[in-house]
């Protein structure tokens, strides 16, 4: 169906005074007048009263190629719409809508043959379909079904069955012989997949029932387990590991079964966290001596003599070690490593103090600032020439480089 727009074009026009004419052959026809309007407005006017016609001839062409309606019905329609159609008052190819028309009509007269071959098709097709479902299930029956995920392959059945079941009460009826050599051959695949499925589905059953018994006597162990307190820790660990190897009871069994043997495991933890809390407590007093020592510690960085610092630090690592272990082992840690700091930066010291002090560092720097001296005489000889000259540039690369030097000297201590 043309747009509106080409519509407006190719069939129709509209006069100074608002009349409008449709094209038909070679001739004009009025079809009316839109005195009130634009002539866009208008033609757009009888080109949706064109639409409507030919949107009832689309939609009666759609019917008869889907089937299923009255060919009779359909001819009425037909010859009714070839009279809206001549001498509408609408703007569009008319004469084409009829010659659509007429041809509908006659394609009509053949709609009895047609049907029947159409139905002959559709019957051919839902036994096409049907044999289909039928390969498809003897397909899956021919697998390996001592490998397969069952979960899988019962819902592909499931949906298989679900599909014939349908394509029965919806589809056209098969004879009682095609039918009935159809059906045979799916439900014999239906059963070998059914018989498997049940054998699998038992020795799951005997595979989860020796689980279940196993994780039994773990839970049992496991529960034994209690009057050895945190000493038992170890062993349940070591029924932890037989638990994860005993493979599946079942998501009920297993729930029930894996709750008890936490639980169990709860305990020997629970304990521990006892025997933690007490061990923290009588932790308490060594950790307020060490605090101590870490504030005593603090006056190694602040004496300047590294002899005498490192004999300060060296009596606090003793009576640090006095002191004995401490619980939980994050605090101890955590002392430990505030005092590591004050012994690394002490080491820093002493080798900043032996790199200074060592004769052969010390011949080096001395070598190193001689030659930065007489550099930074001969560049700030350059420096004064430069600027005497007015050598904005000469000076400026020399000021550069003399900076340079004297941050290097500075460094070696010059």
């Amino acid at each position: 169906m043309p747009s509106s727009s080409s519509t407006s074009a190719e069939w129709g026009r509209v006069s100074e005074d608002g009349t409008v004419e449709v094209r038909e052959g070679e001739a004009w026809r009025v079809v009316g007048q839109y005195p009130d309007g634009t002539p866009d407005e208008a033609l757009a006017y009888f080109v949706r009263k064109f639409d409507d016609i030919a949107f009832k001839v689309t939609a009666l062409e759609q019917r008869h190629q889907a089937g299923g309606a009255s060919a009779s019905d359909l001819a009425k329609q037909a010859a009714h719409l070839i009279d809206e159609a001549t001498d509408a008052a609408a703007v569009g190819d008319l004469a084409g809508l009829r010659d659509r028309l007429t041809a509908l009509t006659s394609s009509l007269s053949e709609a009895t043959e047609q049907e029947a071959q159409q139905a002959k098709e559709l019957l051919d097709r839902a036994i096409a379909e049907r044999t289909a479902l039928v390969e498809r299930a003897e397909a899956i029956a021919a697998r390996d079904l001592s490998k397969v995920q069952w979960k899988q392959v019962t819902a592909e059945m499931g949906e298989l069955f679900d599909t014939w079941q349908a394509q029965q009460q919806t589809g056209p009826r098969l004879s009682k012989g095609v039918s009935q050599q159809l059906w045979k051959r799916f439900r014999d695949a239906r059963a070998v997949v059914d018989k498997q499925r049940r054998a699998f589905y038992s020795e799951l059953d005997d595979a989860h029932k020796a689980a279940r018994d196993a994780k039994t006597r773990l839970v049992e162990r496991a529960e034994a387990l209690a009057p050895r307190g945190t000493d038992g820790i170890p062993a349940y660990r070591n029924l932890l590991d037989e638990w994860k190897a005993s493979g599946r009871a079942g998501r009920k069994a297993d729930d029930a079964l894996w709750a008890r043997f936490k639980a169990a495991g709860d305990a020997l933890y629970a304990a521990r966290a006892e025997q933690a809390a007490a061990e923290e407590a009588d932790s308490a007093p060594k950790i307020e001596a060490r605090e101590a020592l870490l504030e005593e510690a603090k006056a190694v960085a602040d004496e300047p003599n590294i002899k005498r610092a490192r004999a300060l630090l060296t009596r606090i690592q003793r009576q640090w070690d006095e002191i004995g272990r401490i619980f939980p082992r994050e605090k101890e840690r955590a002392l430990d490593d505030r005092l590591r700091a004050i012994e690394q930066a002490l080491k820093g010291r002493e080798d900043v103090d032996w790199k200074k002090n060592n004769p052969e560092t010390k011949a080096r720097a001395n070598d190193m600032s001689s030659q930065l001296l007489e550099a930074i005489e001969k560049l700030e000889a350059e420096l004064a020439a430069a600027e005497k000259a007015g050598d904005k540039k000469a000076a400026k690369a020399a000021a550069d480089a003399l900076e340079a030097r004297r941050a290097w000297l500075s460094a070696l201590g010059g």
